[in-house]
């Protein structure tokens, strides 16, 4: 007779089948009956991690490290959670001990610092490292960051390389995706325009997810029908939140921006890509319910999911401060979300010259599936379209207090932008927020670079390299 499988032998087959909920769910009835094991606190939090609920993990690795310090896997999912959370400092010095060394995790925590070190101001330190010996350099991984250092000295033979490492057949599929964008944005730099517009095409052919747009608009379409008609569907039933900002535009906006400006601000705590709303979006969608029928959703639901919301974002906020600021991409898509559960919210849309949010997007890397309508200039310019008639609307519609922004007036005159956006929320001015670049907060989205410089027009106007790929269609958005 076999024998039965422990708990903890459970937890690992559940997360190494991807069953992250059947793996969170056995290692709380664990924690029930041994609540102090850390086993089952650090299967939660891998669980938790890739269910992208960042804040909870946090805890329960915290929780797992207290009882024991040095177990080194806690302290590795500590470290790629804290780079995730943009504290990229903690996350190197708790990662870099084990990159350097020869535990099981040395490999992984070597390509997760190098990683952060090229993508933060940290490219000296990035160099040192890619002269250390050790396990990681048989992984097809340093072949990639052998591109990339080949790029830091010479670009062009640096995009070349990453062009054939995307044509590998030997690398994952997201690492080939990396290469292939990074290559895009080398000959975008160089002036290689159409190079770097086939090298992205090549990227989105051979890496992306299959797509259906119009499944993926149809919730969007059936928004704008309600707003198009003036219709209020949602009165809110729970008590209104204090102290949430959010933003709701398009990625490639102009959002990591104005993320770096405000989070200058004392009163103000940047807290990224916040997976909260994400998880609203996907547990109201469990009650049968929403969307067609909020008001038959229990407020007790909506209550829970606000609760849950706050708390993670408190954890994520720097301690002194009293404004959570979300920059989450799924905003503009889940305004009656905000409305429903977050009341009292307030909201910044950015707008920006829809060619140039264009250009950005189809030459930026994104996860493949995050945002599978990027693939091509067709799909994006649809995106742009729904985007412009639902989100300022939806918001009036809706009853949430909200200011429009364009990015344009964002870089001619910071200050008076500033202003309009602290005045939403009830904030004085403060010189500090027009010097983004001096953000010591790293800013984890593929903008990090751009915004360690002082503001500039460098981006206004950048789709006249591409005018070849845009027709007349684009005229009547800009």
């Amino acid at each position: 007779m076999a024998a039965r499988e422990t708990p903890a032998e459970q937890i690992e087959r559940l997360l190494r089948s991807g069953d992250f909920l059947g793996a969170d769910r056995v290692a709380s009835e664990m924690l029930v009956k041994l609540p102090q094991s850390p086993i089952a606190r650090l299967g939660r939090a891998r669980a938790r991690l890739n269910l992208g609920h960042y804040g909870e993990a946090a805890a329960d690795l915290d929780a797992a490290l207290r009882v024991a310090p040095k177990d080194e896997l806690a302290n590795y999912q500590r470290g790629q959670l804290d780079i995730r959370t943009g504290k990229d400092g903690e996350g190197i010095a708790r990662l870099k001990p084990i990159a350097l060394g020869r535990g099981p995790y040395a490999v992984e925590a070597m390509f997760a610092v190098l990683d952060i070190c090229y993508h933060s101001d940290r490219r000296d330190e990035w160099r040192e490292l890619m002269k250390h010996d050790g396990a990681w350099r048989k992984d097809i991984r340093s072949q990639f960051h052998g591109a990339r250092l080949l790029a830091a000295d010479d670009a062009l033979a640096g995009a070349d390389a990453l062009v054939r490492f995307l044509r590998t057949t030997q690398a994952s599929r997201d690492l080939r995706r990396h290469a292939g964008f990074e290559a895009a944005g080398l000959y975008d730099k160089a002036g290689m325009y159409r190079e770097a517009f086939a090298t992205a095409r090549e990227s989105h052919a051979t890496t992306g997810d299959d797509f259906d747009l119009d499944v993926h608009m149809k919730p969007i379409l059936e928004q704008i029908a309600r707003v198009e008609q003036g219709e209020r569907w949602i009165t809110p039933s729970i008590d209104p939140v204090q102290g949430v900002a959010i933003l709701v535009s398009l990625p490639r906006s102009g959002t990591t921006l104005l993320e770096q400006m405000l989070d200058r601000h004392p009163a103000i705590g940047g807290i990224g890509e916040y997976e909260g709303l994400a998880r609203i979006h996907t547990e109201l969608r469990a009650q049968p319910a929403w969307p067609r029928r909020p008001g038959d959703v229990p407020p007790a639901a909506y209550a829970q999911l606000q609760r849950t919301y706050l708390e993670g974002a408190a954890r994520l906020r720097r301690p002194d401060a009293h404004w959570s600021f979300d920059k989450t991409i799924r905003a503009w898509r889940a305004i009656p979300d905000i409305a429903a559960v977050l009341p009292g919210t307030r909201c910044i849309h950015v707008r920006r010259s829809a060619r140039d949010t264009a250009t950005s997007l189809f030459l930026s890397y994104f996860q493949s599936g995050q945002i599978g309508w990027t693939l091509n200039l067709d799909t994006i310019r649809r995106m742009i379209e729904l985007e412009r008639r639902l989100v300022p609307r939806a918001m009036e519609v809706l009853g949430i207090d909200h200011i429009s922004i364009r990015y344009e007036d964002i870089v001619d005159d910071t200050a008076a932008a500033a202003t309009r956006c602290l005045s939403l929320l009830g904030l004085p001015m403060d010189e500090r927020v027009l010097a983004p670049e001096q953000n010591p907060r790293a800013a984890v989205t593929i903008s990090a670079m751009q915004v360690r410089k002082p503001i500039n027009r460098g981006s206004i106007g950048r789709w006249r390299n591409y005018d070849f790929a845009f027709d007349a269609a684009w005229d009547a958005l800009d």
